[in-house]
């Protein structure tokens, strides 16, 4: 999720991301992780909402390092990564769904696509973090015309997403070395937010541009409206109108939409490329974000007329959010009778502070 719009989103309680942070700054952290399956609903509102790290703690990372990982699941181990990545290598769009100011999110999301790109060298990297006006911007950099400074300043980086530039540095520099496409995915904050005021049919042609047809925002589904609420209502302190919850909804339905409209098109223009999704968890837990609204455009009933190959990869799930998954879950179907969700994720992914 974008850090600018109208409701400030780093005011909200950051309890669970507090609980799980690994402290990193006096050690060495080196990319051994494991991979669960899981099914639990408090991740959601802590990985939309962050506290912002000092970017000199970028500095103390090793985004380059690399080892290979231990892998477990439930009642199974897993002996070797490259079983999981054999496994993400055949998939379509491969999600990695980071925490934005978690500098090991970033050394996983480098290192998955380092071993990814020697399995499938075809592949392309699609990035929340850039809006979808300053592709070109993106394109110049990566075909040596500008420096990481200009394009820094050409996307107005610092404005439109503002988390240290060493943390996705490196995985532009590693684009660029093997001449990998990068796909800027986001809708420009401007609409955003005056979408959440105003809604969609206040948008001038120009901006709509930016952003699918009306048709093709699909407000829902109903388990999603619901922990969006969850998040709007502790923002709020239950004393927001449900008129203004919906503009609040739409515009986070909005962000996937635009993002899932972008990564169906580059698909279709390239079905043999790899999509590598760097997004925010919010926008993948569960599918209901962005993947489920790429399958509709792309899978059975869209452009391909078969199933589409998914996988997604939660980073770092914090220890609280796993011990509450049970809990959360009983909550969620406390309030929905549409039994129990779907899982969170295909695996997830723990970096090991040593």
């Amino acid at each position: 999720m974008q850090r600018q719009s109208d409701v400030d989103m780093n005011k909200i309680s950051g309890r669970d991301v507090l609980a799980g942070a690994i402290a990193f700054h006096n050690h060495r952290i080196e990319p051994t992780m494991t991979l669960q399956p899981v099914t639990f609903v408090s991740a959601f509102i802590a990985s939309l909402f962050l506290f912002w790290l000092p970017g000199d703690r970028a500095d103390a990372l090793n985004l380059e390092a690399g080892l290979e990982p231990v892998i477990h699941r439930p009642n199974q181990t897993v002996k070797s990564a490259g079983v999981v990545l054999q496994d993400l290598a055949k998939a379509e769009v491969v999600y990695l769904a980071e925490t934005h100011d978690r500098p090991e999110d970033h050394q996983a999301q480098l290192y998955i696509l380092q071993k990814l790109h020697q399995l499938r060298p075809n592949l392309a990297i699609a990035l929340e973090m850039f809006q979808r006006p300053y592709q070109p911007a993106i394109d110049r950099y990566l075909a040596g015309d500008s420096s990481e400074a200009e394009l820094q300043s050409q996307t107005q980086y610092p404005k439109r997403w503002g988390y240290p530039w060493e943390f996705y540095a490196p995985i532009l520099r590693f684009a660029k070395a093997q001449k990998l496409p990068v796909v800027a995915l986001n809708t420009p904050t401007e609409i955003t937010r005056k979408v959440s005021r105003t809604g969609l049919d206040s948008l001038t042609l120009a901006e709509k541009q930016w952003i699918p047809p009306k048709s093709a925002i699909r407000l829902g589904p109903e388990a999603y409206r619901q922990r969006i609420r969850q998040i709007y209502d502790e923002i709020h302190a239950g004393s927001g109108s449900s008129t203004n919850f919906e503009k609040f909804f739409l515009a986070q339905v909005l962000w996937d939409e635009t993002m899932a409209d972008r990564i169906a098109s580059t698909l279709q223009k390239r079905p043999d490329r790899l999509i590598v999704v760097l997004v925010g968890q919010g926008h993948v837990l569960y599918g209901d974000g962005i993947p489920n609204r790429v399958a509709r455009r792309a899978g059975t009933n869209g452009f391909l007329r078969r199933p589409l190959r998914q996988r997604s990869v939660l980073l770092n799930p914090t220890k609280k959010m796993q011990e509450e998954r049970n809990i959360a879950i009983r909550e969620t179907l406390a309030k929905l009778s549409t039994g129990l969700p779907s899982g969170i994720a295909d695996y997830f992914w723990h970096t090991v502070s040593r």
